[in-house]
């Protein structure tokens, strides 16, 4: 194009945003709105000034566009302001902003509150955000630009965020909170207010915006926008630990570890709080004893960062410790068990050791493998560092003697507590048959398996019934929280498998199921309202599904045992997983996919009838779908918009176990045949491979094959399961298997 038909880029704005913008329907003006949203010199002043008129159209996508074009351009034109330290035009907005928190629409009040937390305003605007009152005039000016001093009332900005706090859609409350927790860090003042303002939200309805609004306290404390001096002096330090303490005793498990989180990074000026926390943490133990092991490393930190409050706490309750009056010894307890962690992280605060702290260490033998998985520590470095010298060895100290009892009884520790610190050989240890007592009870302490199986049970139980009440978290859109509790439970299970040396059906079994709820995290991450779907979405959004259908044809037929209420469960999540492969993704055999659809329907009716299992919602809305006529060729885009929705009546449910699971599985090792020591044949010849294997839990009425391949050469080879011995959990046999195709090479493995 030439220079004489150019159109500069003042024109081009005008052309673009009266001309185009107004007259097009709703999707154009919202594409158009987006569109706009760019860096360019020539369009941004008038680019802004078009968003903010669109701020009051009809359609409320586009409302939510306009927002987001109005906070970035408005941001760059005010950056751009000669004198940078007057934050008048941050004000004006931030005002803007704020004037569409009280929109009709959830979609506008959740982009509002989104856009709000990126803006650098004021402390006085700040601060009537969050009162009720009608605000004073304050300064801004005309426009965007030149500077002006005229006065004009921002009601707009009066109670922003306490009306936000107070809607009545929980994902407005929770991005409320949310973008309250990024503005602290502007104004300490501000945040003071926040915090006070937060104080009813972990009352609230909603398991997300109470753990939103625990979050964001958490948040204000780790990174100092708040002072704890500042609630100090306020006089409201004890009613906000007070708050927290309260939440350690929630349904929720995601809420009680972030409360006890922020516990654990407060530095407690006040004694009575000190002890006041301490006491919420045995009460949390004493109704949720399956928070032990976190509870246990929150007291541990919070011990050694106060010494003196911790040792303090630890005298005052030593007596619950000492026998009982018919000598009955408490060490099970988990209380007792609390209290002598607390006292041995008051030692690693470099506190004189008390003699009351070097009886409660030889209390705190007998729960060493407790104390110390709690801890994440070996054994081998606690117990030595509990005899050092300066706790135990060379002072006279005995386990409380039973009274009433027969004083040959009376066993004296000390002697035992040296000999294990000196390593000596366990047959050597003891002169007496008191000793030998004693090391039988130390050796059947030490070899507990199936003690320690029975617990490993219980904590994957536990694990699953949490993974269940992440759903909540999932549905909201919370996707990275619920991702981070889902990833920490599945170390939790790694360190189980490790400690176990082995993976019995059950672990095994909640692996697989983890893996299953994070990809199906993933995908609900995909179908989230605020994401831009393009091709690229809908590509991963098929890859997901298919590796969520993969799993979950894993977890059923890789595993034997399951009760109808599992296998119901299971079945469940497959047609939610083929229901979204029919709706949301444009490729695929959607025939094949209906058909699928209705077959597993079948099998779950079949078992709801059988044991009189009622069906879920998602269930019951799903089958009132497939009957409604005949899909046989259906396309995505002719399902009907009500059954669109289908997936929200979907609830994950807790899996219950009874512990019978069996992990069907096999492993395959070649022998004698790798690269040092290559298996020899004549080309075009069979060859015989020999091959050990060993199946675990296999039915005899079950077949079984052994897939060789080679480049593109596969060969199938049945196996006789008479070859594998008598029947059982676990057979092995070692067998030579032919394979055929040979290379022309010499040697090959």
């Amino acid at each position: 194009m030439s220079s004489d038909s150019g159109i500069n880029s003042s024109s081009l704005a005008t052309l673009t945003c009266p001309d185009f913008l107004f007259p097009a329907p709703p999707n154009g003006r919202e594409l158009i709105s987006t569109a706009l949203d760019v860096k360019g010199c020539g369009l941004i002043k008038e680019g802004y000034d078009r968003g903010v008129e669109l701020l009051l159209d009809t359609y409320d996508y586009v409302r939510s566009a306009a927002i987001h074009v109005v906070s970035e351009w408005g941001q760059i034109l005010a950056a751009s302001d000669d004198e940078l330290e007057d934050k008048d035009p941050f004000d004006a907005v931030f005002v803007k902003i704020c004037s569409m928190v009280r929109d009709m629409s959830i979609e506008v009040r959740l982009e509002a509150f989104l856009e709000l937390r990126k803006i650098k305003v004021s402390e006085n605007v700040l601060l009537h955000t969050l009162s009720k009152n009608a605000l004073a005039k304050v300064k801004r000016p005309e426009a965007i630009g030149p500077r002006s001093h005229e006065f004009y009332v921002v009601s707009n900005v009066t109670g922003a965020f306490v009306h936000g706090l107070e809607d009545e859609y929980y994902e407005v409350r929770r991005s409320a909170c949310s973008s309250l927790g990024a503005l602290t860090k502007l104004s300490s003042t501000f945040a003071l207010d926040v915090l006070k303002l937060l104080m009813d939200m972990p009352n609230d309805d909603s398991l997300a915006v109470r753990l939103q609004s625990l979050q964001t306290m958490y948040q204000m404390i780790t990174h100092e926008h708040l002072k704890l001096q500042q609630l100090h002096i306020h006089g409201f330090l004890v009613t906000f630990m007070d708050t927290v303490v309260y939440t350690l005793v929630d349904t929720s498990y995601l809420i009680r570890r972030t409360a006890r989180s922020i516990l654990q990074v407060m530095k407690m000026v006040v004694e009575k709080i000190f002890k006041s926390s301490i006491e919420g943490l045995l009460t949390n133990l004493e109704r949720y004893p399956e928070d032990e092991a976190d509870i246990f490393s929150v007291l541990f930190s919070i011990g050694k960062s106060h010494g003196t409050f911790a040792d303090n706490f630890v005298m005052g309750v030593s007596q619950d410790i000492e026998p009982s009056h018919e000598g009955k010894l408490k060490f099970d307890s988990g209380r007792v068990a609390a209290i002598l962690v607390l006292a041995i992280s008051a030692s690693f605060s470099h506190r004189p050791v008390s003699n009351i702290r070097r009886k409660l260490y030889s209390y705190a033998i007998s729960n060493l493998w407790r104390i110390c998985r709690s801890l994440y520590m070996d054994q081998d470095t606690l117990l030595p560092y509990l005899l050092t010298t300066d706790s135990l060895r060379g002072h006279e100290l005995s386990f409380p003697m039973l009274t009433g009892g027969n004083s040959n009884e009376k066993i004296n520790q000390v002697s035992l507590l040296q000999q294990i610190s000196n390593e000596t050989p366990a047959d050597q240890l003891g002169d007496n048959p008191l000793d030998q007592k004693h090391v039988a009870s130390d050796q059947t302490y030490q070899h507990k398996d199936i003690s320690m199986h029975e617990e490993a049970n219980n904590n994957v139980k536990l694990i699953l019934k949490t993974i269940a009440e992440t759903w909540p978290l999932i549905r909201s859109g919370c996707i990275v929280e619920a991702q981070m509790t889902i990833r920490s439970w599945k170390g939790e299970l790694e360190t189980i498998s490790m400690d176990l040396n082995a993976s019995g059906g059950l672990l095994a079994w909640a692996s697989q199921y983890v893996r299953v709820v994070r990809l199906l995290a993933k995908v609900w991450e995909q179908l989230l309202p605020s994401r831009e779907f393009h091709d690229n979405g809908t590509q991963m959004l098929y890859l997901l599904l298919e590796k969520l259908d993969v799993n979950l044809g894993r977890i059923m037929n890789s595993f034997s045992g399951f009760s109808k209420e599992e296998e119901v469960h299971i079945l469940e999540l497959t047609l939610l997983t083929s229901f979204l492969r029919l709706s949301e993704v444009e490729i695929g055999d959607h025939t094949t996919t209906l058909k699928r659809l209705r077959e597993i329907m079948s099998r779950l009716e079949l078992l709801c009838l059988e044991e009189f299992i009622k069906f879920a919602d998602f269930a019951r809305e799903l089958k009132e779908f497939l009957d409604k006529g005949d899909f046989a060729v259906l396309e995505a885009s002719y399902i009907p918009c009500s059954y669109k929705s289908l997936p929200g009546y979907f609830s994950l449910k807790e899996v219950l176990f009874d512990g019978t699971l069996k992990h069907i599985k096999a492993e395959l090792e070649s022998v004698g045949n790798d690269s040092e020591n290559p298996l020899p044949f004549i080309s075009g010849l069979p060859v015989g491979i020999a091959f050990q294997i060993t199946v675990y839990n296999v039915p005899g009425d079950k077949r079984m094959w052994l897939k060789m391949a080679r480049e593109d050469v596969t060969q199938y080879t049945f196996l006789d399961f008479n070859q594998m011995g008598t029947c059982g959990e676990e057979r092995k046999v070692t067998l030579s298997v032919p394979f055929y195709r040979t290379p022309k090479q010499f040697l090959f493995h």
